[in-house]
């Protein structure tokens, strides 16, 4: 049987644009995994691959205008946000070469002999060593910054893993010609091309997760095809870590002070972040808590006119199109939900954004609104009016673990509510803010991009430098001669790395 063609299409129209390669077979995808094991050593050196993505940064960068062509012919995302998740990309790659100069991901700890401790320590010297090869699934509404030189492939590379990159079939051509650079900017520092490798095809993903050479996993996509993967990765014969971001809500509660002061204001700024990007950020706000009254009307006003000014947008591909509309025609229909702005088809190829409003009474207990609880991908939120604080804290009690959450609370006087909430909202998300909206993930040493089940199968981060710790794990070696350790365990430190010895910073 002749393998299935790759196409490139057009969003916008739906029309094929290109065939771009062929998916691979099971013994593709074997080969290409024993490629990317066979050259694992060559990523030991730090500085060679610190070299490399830099290197790969500047070429990201320099061919810049052909990959932002490719991206927006396939993604429909404009040049202009493409021009910034290019730029994101390339700072991700280059900040990853900052954290293998710095040395303190390899988490060094040195405890020299003590026999008058009870019991007695030997020598214990421990640091952190590449998993080995990695798979990785790349999202389909970040083609740049998630995908093939994206964060969970740079911080892989950045940890010494070699990477098999699983391309989205939304965006072919781009991962084709963003691997190629990749390759190149691997060779031209010295390395084999074969630390980067990309596939193509659905079966190629299953028999990549199965592999018994692939050493961990990450995803961003959706639950369903999120957790089928992660279940996959724990029946192995040998159970690989699978980090997976699958679905978020991204809750949002105004409180009553919040609304009084300032509701026309986060009316604006909601529906410029629940609209941003068509809808398609994993951080938009699903979700919102608003109280029932005046200063609630007053936001649900502005929140209004905001929208209804937002043009129909086009969505990644047509199956999510068709999920979009379907998803929130259900929602619609369901009892004492209404629509001031109604979500739905802007055109054949369109979608037009709006919201939904219920009162949160309704969403405290089991009942037929609970899909109001889930994500809709797309540009929607829904809205749900409260009448006092216990209906807040019911409906938070019920919902699903998130990437983010989100207090809008007083800023020119005291909020007595606001303590309380923030406390509700801390354990159902990794990351917390207070007045301000969720879209934009800063590339940053304290970011965490991730949370609870179903926001991510693990407790990891997937932006920002901490990112590295998925691909690696601890050894310790004891009571070895130094003739035989690793030079970064040895007592003169001769790499100059941070480190702990006998449980103090060194």
């Amino acid at each position: 049987m002749a393998a299935a063609p790759v196409w490139s299409v057009d969003p916008r129209t739906g029309n094929p644009r290109e065939q771009v390669a062929v998916e691979a077979t099971a013994e593709e995808v074997d080969r290409a995994v024993r490629a990317a094991h066979a050259v694992r050593a060559s990523l030991a050196d730090r500085a060679v691959r610190a070299a490399f993505l830099r290197t790969a940064a500047e070429l990201l960068t320099e061919a810049g205008e052909h990959i932002i062509e490719a991206a927006d012919a396939e993604t429909a995302l404009g040049p202009a946000r493409l021009t910034g998740e290019l730029a994101r990309t390339a700072s991700q790659l280059k900040a990853f070469a900052e954290v293998i100069d710095e040395g303190a991901f390899l988490d060094i700890h040195i405890d020299h002999e003590d026999a008058t401790r009870t019991p007695p320590w030997p020598d214990l010297r421990r640091y952190k060593i590449p998993l080995g090869v990695v798979a990785v699934y790349a999202a389909s509404n970040f083609p740049l910054a998630f995908s093939v030189p994206g964060g969970d492939t740079a911080s892989a590379l950045a940890a010494g893993c070699p990477v098999v990159v699983k391309a989205h079939p939304d965006h072919p051509a781009t991962s084709e010609l963003c691997a190629s650079v990749l390759r190149r900017a691997a060779a031209r520092v010295g390395l084999p091309e074969d630390v980067l490798v990309l596939v193509h095809g659905f079966e190629a993903g299953i028999e990549l997760i199965k592999h018994p050479l692939v050493a961990a996993a990450g995803f961003t996509g959706s639950v369903r095809g999120g957790r089928a993967l992660f279940d996959a990765a724990g029946a192995r014969p040998t159970p690989i870590p699978f980090h997976g971001e699958l679905g978020s809500l991204n809750p949002v509660v105004v409180t009553e002070a919040a609304a009084d002061e300032r509701g026309e204001q986060i009316g604006t700024g909601l529906a410029g972040s629940m609209t941003m990007g068509s809808g398609q950020f994993c951080t938009k706000p699903g979700f919102v808590l608003a109280p029932a009254g005046e200063s609630g009307d007053r936001l649900l006003k502005s929140l209004t006119d905001a929208v209804s000014d937002t043009e129909a947008g086009v969505l990644l591909d047509h199956r999510m199109r068709d999920a979009f509309v379907a998803g929130v025609r259900e929602r619609a229909e369901l009892p004492d939900v209404e629509a001031p702005v109604t979500p739905g088809a802007g055109g054949e190829h369109t979608v037009s954004a709006g919201f939904l409003t219920v009162p949160a009474h309704l969403l405290t207990a089991d009942g037929p609104h609970d899909a109001l609880l889930e994500e809709c991908f797309g540009p929607v939120t829904v809205v749900a009016r409260y009448a006092s604080a216990d209906e807040i804290t019911a409906v938070l009690s019920r919902l699903p673990g998130n990437l983010t959450a989100t207090l809008q609370t007083a800023t020119d006087s005291a909020d007595a509510d606001a303590p309380t909430l923030l406390a509700a909202l801390t354990p159902l998300a990794g990351r917390v803010l207070v007045n301000g909206w969720p879209t934009g993930v800063a590339v940053a040493p304290a970011q965490h991009h991730g949370g609870p089940y179903p926001a991510t199968t693990s407790t990891s981060t997937s932006v920002g430098a901490t990112a590295i710790e998925r691909w690696l794990r601890p050894v310790t070696y004891q009571t070895t001669p130094e003739a035989l350790l690793p030079p970064e365990l040895h007592d003169d430190n001769p790499l100059n790395l941070p480190r702990r010895v006998d449980g103090r910073r060194a």
